[in-house]
């Protein structure tokens, strides 16, 4: 009888030719219509009960939606590349997360997987030393990329899904199947943990390609390090005026934008850990011989914890708004993501780590890395752990062609069956506890 390390090795050219179409059809947060179909129909097509759109997706707690004359193109666009209509309607305003619940007949604990689904918004490189160029697979969309291997957690995902449905007598309990949208930007999963998709789970994994594990056949059961932050956009309002005959009569948002700019860097660092803020855009103004009446920034905030971010945020909104004050000018602050801190459970990490080592065949299995970054699967884990289960995330090794977020950005494909080969091992074990 075949293992279930070499049912997923059987699945491997089938995996590479799905990332592969997933690649060529990037899409950003809240409008991956087309992925979300491919999902929907795989999974119901396995027996899996699934859930999505508003079932799964609490409207109220979306951030960094797009306008609804995107959304709609999106849709269209969707559409036209092969999503099923009826299907995209249902996830109007961009409610493209999924669920997928697998009731087995024994009872037993209730687990999770998470994988996000959106892309970057970055221009592919299209030279031919460019593996996906030169292949044949680039990016099909304008300033649309696949450059943090969200496509392979696409495909990991439902690798996993066909190789829990082959084993399906070998479960117990609940398994669920997590489809998230618009992690980049920690936007996606506040809005379907507060839909409550985790409230039931006992044991929660979430895991990524590459980042600290950039070995090939390598898996690093336990990452620790995550960051709290908080995404803001700040847009101010002044008053317009001829810069030469007039600019008494001007406010000046231009000046109040990039005061703000500077002086977030002045935020005193925190005694308890360490602090992040950055400033990565300013647009402003409208014309040289005008006095800048519209200016906006796009900033974010972070902290090793929750606290130390909460700090940040506040601090941040004082010297906004004491900016825009200086210079008399209006000021609007919106939230466009966040993500929280969560804290490692290094005996769930030791337990996979071992129950690896001995199901599958890595040439290395790693038991901890330091992130450093942020990632809303923390709502997930936070969520989970605040109920009294359980939570991990874990990284998929692999070669990367640059780093994440690069438009040169590629990674070695034999990482994704065994990742689905991992997630299969790690639900048969839990399930049965």
């Amino acid at each position: 009888m075949e293992t279930i390390w070499q049912q997923a090795e059987g699945l491997s050219k089938e995996m590479t030719a799905r990332r592969r179409d997933l690649h060529q059809h990037p899409e950003t947060g809240w409008t991956e219509f087309r992925t979300a179909c491919m999902i929907i129909k795989e999974l119901k097509a396995l027996g899996y009960e699934v859930a999505f759109g508003a079932d799964v997706i609490d409207e109220k707690s979306m951030m960094g939606v797009p306008a609804a004359a995107e959304l709609e193109e999106y849709m269209q666009r969707a559409i036209s590349e092969g999503a099923d209509a009826e299907l995209v309607a249902k996830m109007a305003g961009g409610k493209t997360g999924i669920v997928a619940t697998m009731k087995t007949e024994q009872p037993g604990k209730t687990v999770a997987f998470r994988f996000d689904m959106d892309c970057n918004d970055v221009e592919e490189e299209k030279e031919a030393t460019h593996r996906p160029s030169k292949e044949g697979f680039v990016s099909q969309h304008k300033k649309a990329m696949h450059a943090c291997g969200h496509d392979g957690h696409v495909t990991i995902g439902l690798a996993a899904a066909k190789l829990l449905a082959a084993n399906k007598a070998r479960l117990s309990g609940t398994i669920k199947l997590i489809f998230q949208p618009a992690e980049e930007g920690v936007r996606g999963a506040y809005a379907m943990v507060n839909a409550g998709v985790v409230d039931d789970v006992d044991y929660l994994f979430g895991g990524h390609i590459g980042f600290k594990a950039t070995t090939d056949n390598c898996l690093v059961t336990l990452t620790d390090g995550f960051l709290a932050t908080t995404k803001l956009d700040a847009f101010f309002t002044g008053v317009s005026a001829h810069a030469g005959a007039a600019p008494e009569q001007g406010k000046n948002a231009l000046l109040a934008a990039a005061q703000a700019a500077i002086s977030l860097n002045t935020i005193s660092r925190h005694s308890k850990g360490s602090s992040r803020i950055n400033v990565g855009v300013l647009n402003a103004g409208t014309g040289r011989n005008v006095v800048p009446d519209v200016a906006s920034i796009k900033l974010e905030t972070r902290g090793a914890t929750t606290e130390i971010d909460e700090y940040m945020v506040s601090e941040a909104k004082r010297i906004i708004n004491a900016c825009a004050a200086m210079y008399d000018v209006d000021v609007k602050i919106v939230m466009a993501g966040a993500a929280p801190a969560c804290f490692a459970d290094k005996e769930l990490g030791h337990e996979v780590a071992e129950l690896i080592e001995e199901k599958c065949h890595y040439d290395e299995v790693l038991e901890y890395v330091d992130m450093g970054g942020s990632e809303d699967c923390g709502y997930f884990m936070e969520r989970v752990q605040q109920r009294g289960g359980r939570a991990l995330y874990m990284m998929y090794g692999t070669r990367i062609a640059a780093g994440h977020h690069n438009s040169h950005f590629d990674f070695n494909e034999d990482c994704m069956w065994k990742a689905a080969a991992t997630i299969t091992e790690i639900a048969v074990h839990f399930s049965n506890k």
